[in-house]
């Protein structure tokens, strides 16, 4: 990529070598190159009419669309700063969000009106399904360059209190899609992405919208993963070739009576699978049964975010997150911050160009993120020999049972490797006598039944005792945060109510 220090920029020189090559296919809709170039100037230049100047913030209150794509990017093109929200979240975490981030546009849609019309933040709101039939203005806009200065503010989950800015700046994230471009071996001429997950995580935003727009080949947006059939046509009508997702899209794919002729006309090449955990039995299936390299990937969007990536070329190896890509490190360090040897356990850090350059308006916590120019993930791994990253569990998922290290994802492989069961979650339970015990929640594949006992029977003999769950929990699903990750505060909840909150259990 040329040197170019700016997200906009880097997409006028895609614009400016191939005007003519399909970027955006949506529903019976293609833009060009040239036509997203033309309709992201019409966008800045009804943001800047609306008030907002070079260094300001603007919040995106958006579902998955075209217009998503065009207003980020006239974002940048006013030399402004991104604040993606998730849609999912109430008034009040929205509330807290514009707040904190001194968002001074809020560009938004009438989907959202009641939940805008409640906000007790003050902030300008720009309807985009709103706009009157003004003369078409295009901007021109003067590009700084500057990759110091801050694209993105992405608001972490708050699982530990608040959530926390994350600040991307634009050469964290142009940093990151170049290791991508690497990592994935992208065909600008041939290659198009499926956009199926929320555009306001940071796994798709450099992934699924960067990556593509800057580096030359096309998005395929799907708004609704229901029907799956429809996403299947999708792919095949315009011949997606990578597809990025998270793991229940691959266990729903790899279980779903998918007629063998599809296999034929599907152009897929690579299945990339981000934000969770990937279950090794999730890996083996959909590999027999698509025959196309699922490969799993680690990151955090205080990384941009991808940090490591099982390699495209080379050994994949199963339950790995792989190597650490282009000019990333990886170290595996003790509490001290010490490096520790392949095969020890102890916290993920990570040293790169895309690290966030802090968490906005909060030095104590950027203090104790990144220390000595290595990002503290707060997740615990280990490396092998190879330099392969294993992500053994979050820092504050670790039980500690009698004394000793318990991680809740070494039970999960056992549990998920048990037929009929379709996923599961481990957490851990106060316990007086033990410290903590091990609470297992799973759910079944559609018309399995699991008999708790024999599964039960199954985790002693696969584990050491004192790893055995306590208590099994059949549940109709697991609750999730629409970035795909189990929510385990809900789990512990349900662990400390009673009576206990299955349909089916068993104590040991």
């Amino acid at each position: 990529m040329p040197n170019n220090g700016n997200l906009y920029g880097r997409f006028l020189e895609q614009a400016d070598a191939h005007p003519r090559r399909k970027a955006l296919l949506f529903e019976s809709n293609t833009w060009r190159y040239h036509d997203i170039r033309r309709l992201i100037q019409i966008q800045a230049s009804r943001l800047r009419a609306a008030g907002l100047r070079p260094g300001q913030r603007t919040a995106i209150l958006l579902k998955n669309s075209p217009a998503y794509v065009f207003n980020l990017f006239a974002i940048w093109a006013c030399g402004a700063s991104a604040v993606p929200i998730n849609h999912f979240l109430k008034g009040a975490e929205i509330d807290f969000i514009l707040k904190d981030s001194g968002a001074s546009l809020l560009v938004t849609e009438s989907e959202f009106q009641q939940t805008v019309d409640a906000l007790a933040a003050s902030v300008r709101v720009f309807q985009v399904d709103q706009l009157s039939e003004e003369e078409e203005r295009v901007f021109s806009a003067e590009i700084s360059g500057n990759p110091k200065e801050i694209a993105l503010i992405i608001y972490t989950s708050g699982t530990t209190g608040q959530p926390k800015g994350a600040c991307l700046t634009h050469g964290n994230l142009i940093a990151n899609v170049e290791s991508c471009e690497d990592a994935l071996g992208v065909k600008s001429k041939s290659d198009r992405i499926l956009i199926i997950l929320p555009m306001f995580h940071s796994f798709m935003m450099t992934v699924g919208i960067l990556t593509p727009l800057l580096t030359g080949f096309g998005i395929v947006l799907v708004t609704s993963l229901k029907p799956f059939s429809n996403v299947i046509k999708e792919m095949i009508k315009k011949r997606v070739t990578i597809l990025p997702a998270i793991p229940q899209v691959y266990q729903a794919l790899a279980s779903a009576p998918i007629p063998w002729y599809v296999h034929w006309l599907l152009s897929l090449r690579l299945a990339i699978s981000g934000a969770a955990p990937l279950p090794a039995e999730t890996l083996e299936r959909f590999g027999r049964k698509f025959k196309i390299k699922l490969l799993e990937g680690y990151g955090l969007s205080e990384a941009s975010p991808v940090v490591t990536f099982n390699p495209l070329w080379g050994i994949q190896k199963a339950g790995s997150c792989g190597l650490p890509i282009k000019d990333v490190e990886v170290s595996i360090r003790d509490d001290g911050g010490r490096p520790l040897p392949a095969g020890e356990v102890g916290e993920v850090c990570v040293r790169g160009s895309n690290v966030m350059s802090g968490y906005l308006n909060n030095d104590h916590e950027t203090a104790k993120t990144i220390r000595d120019g290595w990002l503290h993930t707060g997740d615990l791994g280990k490396t092998d020999a190879d330099g392969y990253l294993y992500i053994v569990d979050r820092l504050k998922d670790m039980l500690l049972v009698h004394g000793m290290n318990v991680y809740p994802r070494e039970i999960e492989e056992v549990i998920h490797r048990f037929p009929g069961v379709k996923e599961c979650a481990v957490i851990g339970r106060a316990d007086t006598a033990k410290g903590e015990t091990p609470i297992a929640f799973f759910v079944a594949e559609e018309t399995q039944s699991i008999d708790v006992k024999a599964l039960r029977e199954y985790c002693r003999i696969q584990l050491a005792d004192y790893k055995c769950p306590r208590e099994f929990h059949l549940l109709p699903m697991l609750p999730r945060n629409p970035a795909g990750k189990i929510l385990k505060t809900e789990l512990r909840a349900l662990a400390s109510s009673k009576p206990a909150p299955s349909l089916t259990s068993a104590s040991s």
